[in-house]
This record gives structure tokens, sequence and C-alpha cells, in this order.
């Protein structure tokens, strides 16, 4: 009779031959593992609490171990991850802001350009600008790729810089914690947050730009997140009251694009880390999951159907047929 894995059976007046490795066959070994009692050769056990294990019984074991996570369900990661997101965000805006100051041939005026005051047309320096900036009786003539791509334009240099330190100093840790697509998700619900809000609120003729409003959601994103760890909120609170202020005291920026883009960021956020999260298995993980980024397309389309509406009301307004 043999037994494979263990070596082959005793011969009559001849000692039993050493065990072999169970992943190895071809290596004797004296060594076996302390939770399952197979032998092991050197290369296939890892050192444990007690003595060591196979390799076989650390993956089971890592497969039945639940995975640690935030409190938007991302996993969490021994290492720092790397903010891949905020990153990719700020160099599109870089870009196309370059292309923008390139196009107009000024760093500080590329959003520059004049305004027919009969039929109320604007010309920009900058045709890219001109095709992106929020108008809104352009996107009451289908031109809905506005209510996005604005989200990515900036007036000057300063506005640009202003925007990116501020998405760099808050995006980092928000990504950390939601997760790269909840991320992500999060910040294009603020931006069309701020862009409904704008149209909602701001005058026919404005022409708006910029990531502010995506920005002031990520800063209630994070007021939201450190509520639901019981941490305290004050100083991003302190922030965002700050620039509230600045927005009602400076001339030219839009307070109802900032404040449009917090509600937004806020109540997507809420849904990820206030849903229910059941119990930490597997399926538990899964419906979470489902459950969460169902409570983000319910915001998204709530934010949409607001611009329709708002759309629908300026090309009644304007007399669009």
């Amino acid at each position: 009779m043999t037994n494979p894995g263990w070596g082959g059976a005793a011969s009559e007046g001849t000692p039993p031959p050493q065990p072999r490795c169970v992943r190895h066959p071809d290596r004797p070994t004296a060594l076996s593992c302390n939770r399952c009692g197979r032998p092991a050769c050197p290369d296939c056990l890892r050192s444990a609490s007690v003595g060591h294990q196979c390799v076989d019984c650390i993956a089971a074991d890592q497969r039945n171990t639940p995975q640690a996570r935030t409190v938007a369900g991302a996993a969490v990661r021994s290492q720092l991850p790397t903010p891949v997101v905020t990153y990719a965000l700020i160099a599109l805006n870089v870009l196309i802001f370059a292309i923008t100051a390139l196009q107009a041939r000024s760093l500080m005026e590329n959003g520059g350009g004049v305004v027919n005051r009969f039929t109320g047309a604007a010309t920009f320096d900058s045709p890219l600008f001109g095709w992106m900036v929020l108008d809104s009786s352009a996107v009451a003539q289908g031109e809905w790729f506005r209510v996005i791509g604005s989200g990515f334009l900036h007036f000057g240099l300063i506005h640009l810089a202003v925007n990116m330190f501020a998405l760099w100093v808050l995006g980092r840790d928000t990504e950390m914690v939601l997760g790269r697509s909840r991320y992500l998700a999060v910040y294009m619900i603020s931006l069309l947050g701020g862009s409904a809000s704008a149209l909602m609120f701001e005058s026919a003729g404005a022409f708006t730009a910029g990531a502010s409003g995506a920005i002031f959601g990520i800063m209630g994103a994070q007021a939201v997140l450190l509520l639901r760890m019981r941490r305290s909120a004050t100083p991003v609170l302190t922030v965002i009251g700050l620039n509230v202020v600045i927005s009602l005291t400076v001339p030219g920026i839009s307070l109802w694009g900032h404040m449009g883009g917090l509600v937004a960021g806020a109540a997507a956020t809420a849904v990820l880390v206030y849903a229910p999260t059941g119990q930490r298995t597997p399926g538990g993980v899964a419906r979470a999951r489902q459950l969460s980024w169902a409570g983000l397309a319910t915001v998204a389309v709530v934010v949409v159907g607001l611009i329709v509406l708002r759309t629908v009301m300026l090309r009644d307004e304007l007399g669009f047929a």
C-alpha cells in the first residue's frame, strides 16, 4: 500500500523512507505544517504565530478572513495607495487650461472675449473655452456637454492654481477612504450638482466655469466622512464657511455653483457611508456595494433631472422651439 505525499510503504527489514513535500514530491523533508500536519519543504512553509504553516493553509485562511474596509466600503491596504484619480483630475484640468491659454495667448485672460450687446452672443479668444463654458442659452439649445466640460475650465492661472491646490489637499485623503471608483463618482456628481445649481439660480446671461463646484462637493464629502467616523468635522466646516463668505463678498464668484456642488457631494457620500452594510461576509459586502451604487445612481438621477427641468424652463423663457 502506498501513501502519495508521505513517501512509499516501508519494505520488510528496511527503514521507512523520509516523507516528501506534498507540493514537491521530489523533495524529501522532515518538516510539516503545524495546522494540517502535512509534510512540506521550506519553500512551502511560512512563519505563523505558532510554528509554520503551509501556503495552502495560509491561502485558505485569507479567503475565509473578511477584508478590512473603510466606512465607505473601500478595501484597506497595507501600503498607502497612490491617489491616481486625484492626480489624473489635476492633470486633465492643467492640460485643458494649457490649451485655452495657448489659444488665447494669455495665462491670465484665457477666458477673455467679447459679447455682442445686441444679441448677447459671446466670442472667446480661446475656441475651446467658448465651446465648453457653461452658457445657459447654449445648454437650452442642446449643448449638454457644457454642464460637464465647464468643470474643467478656469479663468486664469490663479483660478487654476487655487482649485488644483485645494483638490490636491482634499482629494487624496477622500480618495483613500472612498476608493477610486466611488471617489470619481462623487466628484462627477458634485460637478453636475454645481452646474445644475448655476443653471437654476444664476442669471441667464452668465458664463460659469471652474472645478470649484466639484471641490466644494469633496469638502462636503469629507465633512460627512468625519461625522460618520465620529471625528470632529470642525476644521472642514470652518473651511467651507470661509469659502462661502468669500463667495458672497468677492465679485465674479459663482456662489450657487459652489453650493450646488457642496450639497450634491455631501448627499452622494451620505448614501455611501450610511447605507446598511449587513454582515462582513463576501455576500454581505457584495450586497452593500450594490446598495451604495444604487444610492449614488439615485443622487445622480436627481441632479440630472434638475438640469433637464431647468433646460425646459430656459427654452420657454428664451423662446426656443
